[in-house]
């Protein structure tokens, strides 16, 4: 009996190990890499390139940036306080930097939670009330029929309450309600298919709720959420082991790996996703520093609910600047791409020559100095993005998609993509 009972137990520990979301230990060269990437951003501390993300990232990951960690939480601090400052202003100065949205205001708030502070006094209090302000206009514009759609996302407002929730801040009930709701009838859906981040950033706001209690009421539903966000992404792993895609695996990691599923193998699909994402690093596919925030916490077994209860005496390893052997200068040689808009009229098409390595970015920019181009851009957290092309602005539900050719949506912005010769790239006009 004695070793039934061993072999009993052995069984049971497997079956709960394959309940739990664990993603074994990556090689530490490869995270430092990762590391090292954020680096150079840690030195810009001008308005237009400050991301708390980057703070959030570095601070939950298992590498240390040392002073420069300090100093980059200061100038976000003077930056965000301006900003907050310009928000309560009803002045419309077009002189004064751009105002943050929600999203933006709600990393802070992580970030400042990254460091083991409260929100508090008269300046904390404001920008909790800018936050619960926007998700009570948000919760207006989605209406009490359910019918409307927030203006700005589910994903900043998933965000939003996220934020406020690991700083121990409750929002009415019925603010969470619209989010359980659009959980439950599938609202997160993004062109007919399935937002994966967005339903793992509702995931996540919705565990860290369930933690600490803020809305007891709903206790029920926000578990029943919590199991629904689960199964849906793990619907949405693809062969090669993604969730989604590989830009929104990470995400989807940091939730699964916070809360087991009792009866799903999830284990199994966490190690293919670890898999697909290894292949993915050592391709060189992540260069965006958001993208790279969101994996480190995933690669030291952490996630954004760990915020709640941060650890910041942990050890953590120091990032040395990477050095690059001097080499002699090449010219590189060029490339053409074919650079189509079929939204309007009439349709642009014209082939764009540039140096061989250049993003999207560059091909746009290289097009409107050509004449009979035009584009216009505005910066977010994960890189700038497209408003405008050939004067057409997107309205409200639009976008301008990114196709490479015949009809493959591109995963990643304008400033991170790089065309290779003979490539055909389409911006279109969709609605969501």
């Amino acid at each position: 009996m004695g070793h039934l009972g061993a072999l009993l137990f052995l069984l049971g520990a497997l079956g709960a190990l394959a309940d739990i979301c664990n993603i074994p230990q990556v090689d530490h060269n490869l995270v430092q890499s990762l590391g090292q990437h954020l680096l150079p951003w840690m030195d810009q501390l001008s308005l237009e390139y400050l991301n708390p993300s980057i703070y959030v990232g570095l601070r939950l990951s298992s590498l240390e940036a040392s002073t420069k960690e300090a100093l980059y939480l200061h100038s976000l601090k003077l930056d965000y306080q301006q900003s907050l400052l310009r928000l309560a202003s009803s002045d419309d100065n077009s002189d004064l930097p751009a105002k943050p949205s929600m999203g933006q205001l709600a990393l802070y708030m992580l970030a400042l939670r990254a460091n083991c502070e409260f929100v508090g006094g008269h300046k904390g209090d404001r920008l909790v009330s800018q936050l619960k302000r926007f998700l009570e206009d948000e919760k207006r514009t989605i209406g009490h029929n359910h019918k409307g759609y927030p203006h700005s996302s589910y994903y900043q407002y998933s965000l939003s309450i996220l934020a406020l929730c690991v700083h121990q801040k409750r929002v009415h009930d019925s603010v969470v309600g619209k989010l359980l709701y659009a959980v439950e009838h599938d609202h997160h859906l993004h062109q007919g298919h399935l937002s994966v981040d967005t339903e793992a950033m509702a995931g996540l706001a919705f565990i860290c709720l369930e933690r600490s209690n803020l809305n007891p009421n709903l206790r029920n539903r926000i578990t029943l959420a919590i199991r629904t966000v689960q199964e849906k992404i793990l619907k949405a792993q693809t062969p090669e082991g993604y969730f989604g895609n590989v830009y929104s695996t990470p995400l989807a990691l940091q939730l699964l790996m916070t809360s087991p599923m009792p009866g799903v193998e999830l284990g199994t699909a966490c190690l293919n996703a670890r898999s697909a994402l290894l292949t993915s690093l050592q391709d060189g596919a992540f260069q965006n520093v958001l993208m790279i925030s969101q994996l480190l916490p995933v690669l030291n077994h952490k996630s954004y609910v760990d915020l709640i209860s941060p650890d910041c005496l942990a050890p953590r390893v120091m990032l040395e600047p990477v050095t690059v052997p001097p080499s002699e200068t090449q010219v590189p040689e060029d490339i053409y791409v074919l650079l189509k808009v079929p939204s309007v009229w009439p349709p642009y098409r014209h082939t764009i020559s540039v140096p061989a390595g250049s993003s999207l970015e560059d091909v746009l920019k290289k097009a409107q100095e050509l004449g009979e181009f035009m584009y216009r851009t505005e910066a977010s957290l994960s890189g700038p993005y497209l408003t405008s092309v050939m004067g057409k602005e997107a309205g409200e539900r639009e976008f301008w998609q990114l196709i490479q050719a015949p009809d493959t949506p591109l995963q990643q912005g304008i400033a991170d993509y790089r065309p290779k010769d003979g490539e055909t790239i389409e911006l279109r006009l969709v609605t969501w």
